[in-house]
Formats: structure tokens, C-alpha cells, sequence
């Protein structure tokens, strides 16, 4: 393997000179620089990254912490944190908290000690000391789906609040009344935005959310199946179970088939964070979808823009309705269509579709 001295050498310049050519540093000749580059191709010459670091006071690397690397929205999302950082000369290295808070403190602390120029995180919870004082100290960060409340630095998530909306218009129009819904831990702003914005809209449509339909979760599929366990045990059970996320759908259709039910037949299903599974499912299910590639490639160049100084904005996208056949929908409508909601003082319609 070629060396800088080699480099140097079949350059004809000094290994400072090289060095400086690598470094982008303005004060070589343009002779000397073509010189260099060709060398560099020449020989193969692969810089040594870590002795670059310690030069440059920069690795280069971005730490992604996610919440749950089983739960297919996060894996899409470190997929488009990969490619945008790729593309804009970083690499990542990826920490899966599994949805404990101990475990994500754990991989930040790593990440830090190893210097990476600037940290993703989804936080598990609102109430980590340490990613306040890495904020405090001036880390460049920033949250992505999930934040913490006080902690001053960019956000990128997507607004759930008017799809949510949707979907309860959705299941109004659909003659449904009794829904009930599977949250996610309080402790996470996703959790409790969920749940609060399915208890408004219900409200507007004259129906109320009373404590036996609503279960607590952990966007866990196991708390998904027990929660679900509970609500067919009520004595009236609901009509619509809304999983405030996929693993948790997932969960509670696995409860629902244990006990020879039918979605929708016996009971309606609608969750939240669509992934591909839910099309290949009997029936397909009807959720909400987030724009998780272009979260990932925004929350990457906001990290950027951090790094290289700029104070970049947080980024607020829209979540979709998407309606499948799972709470009880016409097998003769269009898969996969965005609804726009009704005002609750209109009469019930059929739904309005718009292919997507």
C-alpha cells in the first residue's frame, strides 16, 4: 500500500506539500496540485483517516442514535441518514437504543468519545441529562421524528396532528363510533402528540375516548397484542383499534386472530407509521404515513449545516392518510389514497379519494 512519502516522491514535492494538497489548503501552485492528484491516482493512495482527524480536528462521521432498528420505520430512516451523508462526504455509525433510555445514553456517550463532528437522535425519552449537557456544550445535533422539550437544537419530524384527523373522519364516514386507540409511551413526544391529536379529533366529531379504549403501549408489538387482549375482553368492545404505531399494529392483529376474529369483520384495525408489510397483509391496512426518506435526508443536511456553522431551521412535514381495506372499506376502492377530512357538521359522504 502507497505511503505519503511514496506520494511525495513520485510528485516531486515535499510531504507537506502533499499533505496540504489533501487538505484542500489554497497556498500550492496549481502545478504542484495536478502533480499530486495524479500521484494520488496513480499510486492508489488512500489517506490514513484517523491520523487526518487528529490533524483536522475532524472525522467526518455522524452518530445516529434510533430508537428500535427492528421497527421498519427506523430502518428506512437510517437508510436515508446513510445516503444523504454518503453523498455530502460522511460516514454514519449507527446506535440502536431498542427503545431504553439507558441504552440510548450508552451509544451517545460512545459516539462522543469516539469524535464524531455531529449526532442524530430519536430520543427514547424526554428526560436525558446527558444529551442537554452534550447540547449545552455546543455538539452539534439534531433530533429527527422525536425531540426533547427545552433542548435547543433543530428538529425534523412530520406533523401527525391533520392526518390523524383524517383518519377519524375516515372511520366517522365509515359509520364507526366506539374507537379506541393503542398509545405510545407518554415519555416520548410521538406518544403523547398521538394520542392527544386522536382525542381532539374524536371530539370534534362528537365522540368521546373513554379510559377502558385506551391502552398504553410501548411501540413494542408485544404491548400492542396485550393492550388489543384487553379491549376484545371488554364486555363492549371497540369497534376500531388505531395502533399509534406499526410494531403495535402488528401486535394487535396477531391478538385479533388469536381469537379466530377478522379484521375488519369482527374488528377494524388502522395504525400508524405505514411500512411496506401493511399491503401484504389480509386484509391490507389502512395507516398513516410518514415521509421517512426525506425526514433522513433533511435531518443529515440540517446536521451539516450545524457543523459547518450555519443555524439551520427545524423542518415540520406532513404526514398522509393512507387507505387500504382494513376498517372496513369498500373492496372495490382504490388501494393506497390519501383522505382529506370532512367537517364533522357535514353529513356522512363517501370517502374522497385521490390516488397518490
Amino acid at each position: 500500500m502507497a505511503s505519503i512519502k511514496d506520494v511525495a516522491a513520485a510528485a516531486g514535492v515535499s510531504v507537506a506539500t502533499v499533505s496540504r494538497v489533501l487538505n484542500e489548503h489554497p497556498s500550492v501552485s496549481a502545478d504542484a496540485r495536478a502533480r499530486v492528484l495524479a500521484a494520488v491516482q496513480d499510486l492508489g493512495y488512500r489517506p490514513n483517516a484517523v491520523a487526518r482527524s487528529l490533524r483536522t480536528d475532524q472525522t467526518h462521521t455522524l452518530g445516529l442514535v434510533i430508537s428500535d432498528v427492528l421497527n421498519p420505520y427506523f430502518t428506512e430512516l437510517a437508510r436515508s441518514v446513510e445516503e444523504e451523508a454518503r453523498a455530502l462526504g460522511y460516514s454514519v455509525i449507527i446506535g440502536n437504543a431498542d427503545e431504553r433510555p439507558d441504552l440510548q445514553d450508552h451509544h451517545v456517550r460512545n459516539l462522543l468519545d469516539r469524535r464524531i463532528d455531529g449526532l442524530l437522535v430519536s430520543p427514547t425519552d424526554g428526560g436525558s441529562p446527558l444529551m442537554l449537557d452534550a447540547a449545552r456544550a455546543g455538539t452539534p445535533m439534531v433530533f429527527v421524528d422525536r425531540w426533547i422539550p427545552g433542548v435547543d437544537v433543530p428538529v425534523v419530524r412530520a406533523d401527525g396532528q391533520a392526518a390523524v384527523r383524517d383518519l377519524v373522519a375516515h372511520l366517522y364516514r365509515l359509520g364507526h363510533r366506539r374507537l379506541a386507540i393503542i398509545a405510545g409511551p407518554a415519555a416520548t413526544t410521538t406518544g403523547s402528540e398521538r394520542v392527544e391529536a386522536f382525542r381532539e379529533a374524536m371530539a370534534e366529531y362528537g365522540m368521546p375516548l373513554p379510559d377502558v379504549y385506551t391502552g398504553q403501549g410501548d411501540f413494542q408489538a408485544e404491548s400492542g397484542r396485550r393492550v388489543t387482549e384487553g379491549f376484545l375482553d371488554l364486555p363492549q368492545p371497540p369497534e376500531v383499534v388505531f395502533a399509534a404505531d406499526n410494531l403495535m399494529a402488528l401486535g394487535a392483529l396477531d391478538a385479533v386472530r388469536a381469537r379466530g376474529l377478522r379484521v375488519p369483520d369482527d374488528i377494524a384495525l388502522a395504525a400508524f407509521d405505514d411500512i411496506p408489510w401493511f399491503v401484504h397483509t389480509d386484509p391490507p391496512v389502512t395507516a398513516i404515513a410518514q415521509p421517512t426518506g426525506e425526514l433522513g435526508r433533511a435531518a443529515v443536511r440540517a446536521l451539516v449545516d450545524r457543523i459547518e456553522g450555519r443555524s439551520p431551521a427545524s423542518v415540520t412535514l406532513a404526514a398522509r392518510l393512507v387507505v387500504r381495506r382494513s376498517c372496513g372499506e369498500p373492496s372495490a376502492s382504490v388501494p393506497a389514497t390519501a383522505v382529506r377530512a370532512l367537517p364533522p357538521t357535514q353529513s356522512p359522504s363517501p370517502v374522497q379519494r385521490s390516488t397518490t
